[in-house]
């Protein structure tokens, strides 16, 4: 293990680019590193970091921090640090400490190896040079980040990602309706962040029911180890903050409750981004928000990225939604009052837009609307580009854009639905009266819970030895239920525990299906268990018997029955249920079958969901507003006996009141919000360019290449899918992400979708990302001999074929990347005639002969000098290429944050939702990414010498 000293000069093997590394902090355990030109740090394993400690010999001219240079005549070491002793470029004697090295020295190991005789074949030369080719075009990429997800190419679902996570501190609201997929938008937007490096820190907090359900999420759609933290992993650290322990963290605010100390732990952890789920049962009132909200608000306030999973605004009304607004922006949404006045200017604006969108010729009034609501130095321009048929869509679009920017929550809140979102399957009610037993007829409880859910009180109060279920007829019919559809899979939900136990129980003596239940009774690992039978479609259950919970969270669309066994008085709740298996991804029409009780409150809530919200057929958007304004009204009619006049005047009520709602819903936000949330043409753009990548034929080529040179066995398993195996003879200790016992991979996006059992190889696959460290980190191939043949050589005729490399040492989250990308610039030169600029590398003819490398290393020695001209002439050349691509990266990071800069401050004149520190630090990003630019250094990557035969 190598001996670290704080202050010796390091740098990494797999991420060169961050520049030269100072020691700060080394103990047996861990060493952390200082990447000072990238401003970067890092800590690694003591015993096997990919670290290359940087030494200098006698004859090499090196630069200072302060910029003077010093050629090395002797070197002298010192407690572990080096001092470099000769003359500066004056002749003036000199001594420079090795802390005081420039940060931005490049390294010339290729030629290093090369005459020490390290020499590497020609095909892992062009491996490198393939590997390097990918990841400039990765990192270029505009679907980063988005690509390499098992998931489905849903267009809603990439344009929130896209759009969010190329922000710099994210802060929204996804509140898309139940079954859209805000888990799949927040699982990408952070696997975004992270592949960017604009966050590098991520928490999760979630219901503790969904613990596990997210890690395997997590893992299994997007490659992301998250680390989980209950109860038994916290004390697992007993001493100092256990969650600075890792970087990915996934826990529940029930570890925190009443638990102050653990508060201000997690809050001391420093955060990029803080993603919370199901954000809408935070308790809050403007008297008394709840211990989770206050702990939630805490962390908004020191945790730059935000991201809130919530129902929609209309299920838990507009306060309990204010209060999710004000975490994200308490500065722009401190007043109610002023939140609903707003609220009020949508439909206007939205009116506008759907007659902008409706033709593509609007009429002489819509113009003079948008030319007073927008006040835009481009909008009289675009107006006029509405009337020529080149620039009508691309005009449009822009001025829809334009609109939409000035609609107050328009970039901080994403909600999709289910009436703009293609795909979704039927459902199909099917209710079944039943005759009301004697048994329940004699109940003495008349609350709304006994009435709606008999069994609870004849539970407790008959004194008969008859279970409830000998005497509910419900109980007899699913029975017969379960044996009719078998072997299909059926959800079965009900609302309370006992019930949900009992109701499994029954089954299992009177039926021999296999049934298994699913209660907040059971601990986590239970409950998955649980799921998990049910899911298995070999050998597991037909029947999952949920309470309550079940109906939260937990998804279930590879079923196509669902038993609501009772109703919930709720209507949120009732479309939570539904929302199990009426989701994305559900093949199939929804079975909703309905059993009730005759002349009894069953029968009265049937039918108000069924004939007055139409809750069974469609999506409930206007549900719970029109049950917050009949509530009242609905209590008392399932409290009395069972009158037709009172009920058909209730339903009457019901209904028109819903279509009032759903008009209002249509014409102001929802609309605006459905504009906003998914604009269909970008969202079209990212699902076409992600299907081309996933037919990229250069991924599997290139995986074969890497393979075979590090000797991972493949074989054949089926189309688009192979067998990943060690081989015996692999030249390093494991490879990277390749169990022991191999795996199966595919690279077809359905096949992975279909077969959750192989790993789906994209080249955002941690298998994929570690291959390219591997080749990029190490220097495999940097120094490489190949006997060539062309028409245009002589025999005898020696050439360099050198690979040098643009680099801007920058950190990833200024993505200085995307300007000033890294750059190959190959030069091809020969001993006796110089650069040759008319030959491609690529048309030499190779002879497949592998020289003798003592006869190598002898010819280099020899050849050394005429080998060191050419490499200076080839540096000489791919220098005089730097400045006209520097200066073309300056220009189009300048023209694009200008221009952002500029769309910012117009928009925040009439949009308050965009914040001072967003344009303050784009201003700031802008000033340093144009430093770093400038410090583009010249690195040579590679070498090869190519002898004519």
């Amino acid at each position: 293990m190598p001996t670290f000293i704080p202050g010796q000069r390091w740098i990494s093997e797999t991420e060169p680019e961050l520049g030269l590394g100072m020691v700060l902090e080394a103990t047996r355990a861990r060493v952390t590193v200082l990447f000072i030109a990238s401003n970067e740090r890092r800590t690694y394993a003591a015993d096997n970091a990919p670290l290359n400690r940087v030494r200098f010999v006698v004859g090499d001219t090196i630069e200072s921090a302060d910029g003077w240079q010093i050629c090395v005549s002797r070197i002298q070491e010192q407690a572990g640090l080096i001092t470099y002793i000769g003359a500066d470029l004056k002749n003036k004697p000199r001594e420079l400490e090795e802390t005081e090295l420039s940060h931005n020295i490049q390294f010339n190991r290729p030629q290093d190896r090369l005459f020490s005789g390290q020499i590497d074949t020609s095909e892992q030369f062009k491996l490198r040079c393939r590997t390097r080719d990918a990841l400039i075009a990765l990192e270029q990429s505009p679907i980063r980040g988005l690509a390499g997800a098992r998931a489905g190419l849903i267009p809603h679902q990439l344009y929130i990602a896209h759009e969010v996570a190329g922000r710099h501190a994210p802060r929204v609201l996804l509140a898309d309706e139940v079954g859209l997929g805000k888990t799949i938008e927040a699982c990408l937007i952070a696997h975004h962040q992270i592949l960017s490096g604009r966050a590098e820190r991520v928490l999760i907090l979630v219901p503790e029911p969904l613990l596990h359900q997210w890690l395997v999420e997590l893992r299994r759609r997007f490659n992301l180890n998250f680390s989980l933290y209950d109860e038994e992993r916290y004390w697992q650290t007993p001493e100092g903050n256990p969650f600075l322990s890792e970087q990915w963290i996934l826990t529940s605010l029930t570890l925190f409750s009443a638990e102050p100390e653990r508060k201000a732990m997690l809050l001391g952890a420093g955060w990029d981004l803080c993603i919370v789920d199901e954000a809408h049962h935070l308790d809050w009132s403007p008297e008394t928000p709840g211990e989770d909200y206050l702990l939630v608000e805490q962390l908004a306030r020191k945790t730059p990225g935000l991201l809130l999973l919530t129902a929609t605004p209309e299920q838990f009304g507009k306060e309990n939604h204010f209060a999710r607004m004000k975490l994200l922006d308490p500065d722009r949404f401190s007043s109610y009052e002023a939140f609903i006045a707003e609220e009020a200017n949508y439909i206007p604006l939205a009116r506008l837009i759907e007659r902008l969108t409706a033709t593509t010729a609007p009429d002489e009034k819509t113009r003079e609307q948008l030319r007073g609501t927008l006040c835009h130095d481009r909008a009289e321009q675009l107006i006029a580009g509405l009337d020529d048929p080149e620039t009508n869509e691309q005009s449009r679009d822009e001025l829809v854009r334009l609109l939409l920017d000035r609609h107050g929550t328009g970039r901080i809140l994403f909600r999709n639905t289910r009436a703009t979102v293609k795909g979704f399957p039927a459902r199909q009610p099917k209710p079944y009266p039943l005759t009301l037993p004697d048994a329940y007829k004699t109940d003495t409880d008349t609350t709304l819970a006994a009435l709606l859910h008999p069994e609870t009180s004849y539970r407790t109060l008959q004194d008969s030895d008859t279970p409830w279920w000998k005497v509910d007829p419900r109980v007899n019919w699913l029975c017969k239920l379960l044996s009719e559809l078998r072997p299909a899979k059926i959800l079965v939900i009900c609302a309370t525990q006992a019930t949900a136990m009992e109701l499994d129980a029954a089954i299992n003596r009177l039926t021999t299906v296999g049934s298994t239940i699913f209660h907040e009774g059971m601990s986590i690992m239970e409950r998955d268990r649980a799921a998990a039978w049910f899911a298995d479609e070999e050998d597991g259950a037909q029947v999952l018997v949920c309470s309550e919970i079940g109906s939260e969270g937990r998804n279930f669309q590879f079923a196509h029955h669902l038993v609501l066994f009772d109703l919930p008085l709720n209507p949120e709740l009732l479309e939570q249920r539904i929302g199990r298996l009426d989701r994305i991804g559900q093949t199939s029409a929804i079975q909703l079958h309905i059993p009730y009780l005759r002349q009894s409150a069953q029968e009265t809530l049937f039918r108000w969901y069924h004939e007055g919200l139409d809750a069974f057929t469609h999506h409930g958007q206007a549900s719970m507003e029109v049950y917050d304004r009949l509530s009242a009204e609905l209590h008392q009619t399932l409290l009395a006996p069972v009158r037709q006049e009172k009920l058909e005047a209730l339903l009457a009520r019901t209904r028109k009141l819903r279509d009032e709602v759903l008009t209002r819903l249509h014409d102001g936000r929802d609309r605006l919000l459905e504009f906003n949330s998914c604009r269909s043409h970008a969202a079209e753009t990212l699902a076409d360019a992600i299907r081309a990548q996933d037919e990229d034929n250069n991924l599997w080529p290139w995986l074969e290449s890497v393979f075979e040179v590090y000797g991972v066995n493949v074989e054949e398993h089926s189309e688009h899918c192979h067998i990943l195996l060690p081989g015996d003879h692999m030249p390093i200790s494991r490879f990277p992400e390749l169990p022991e016992e191999g795996v199966t991979a595919t690279r077809n996006r359905e096949t992975a979708l279909a077969r959750e059992d192989m790993i789906f190889l994209t080249w955002e696959h941690p298998m994929v990302r570690g291959a390219i460290d591997l080749i990029l980190g190490s220097e495999q191939g940097n120094a490489a001999f190949a006997l060539v043949q062309h028409e245009d050589l002589e025999p005898g005729q020696l050439l360099l074929d050198a690979v040098y490399l643009l680099e801007c040492a920058a950190p990833k989250r200024l993505q200085a990347y995307r300007h000033m990308p890294q750059t190959l610039v190959r030069v091809l030169v020969d001993s006796e005639a110089g650069v040759i600029n008319d030959l491609p590398p690529e048309d030499l003819i190779e002879i497949p002969r592998r020289p003798d490398r003592e006869a190598l290393g002898q010819m280099f020695q020899a050849q050394r000098k005429a080998i060191e001209t050419m490499i200076r002439l080839s540096e000489k050349t791919a220098k005089n290429a730097m400045p006209s691509m520097v200066a073309i990266a300056l220009k189009t990071m300048l023209d694009e944050a200008t221009a952002e800069l500029q769309r910012l401050a117009a928009l925040k004149k009439v949009n308050p939702s965009v914040r001072q520190d967003e344009l303050d630090k784009l201003k700031a990003d802008t000033l340093e990414t144009h430093g770093h630019i400038q410090a583009t250094r010249l690195r040579l990557d590679a070498l090869r010498i190519l002898l004519a035969v």
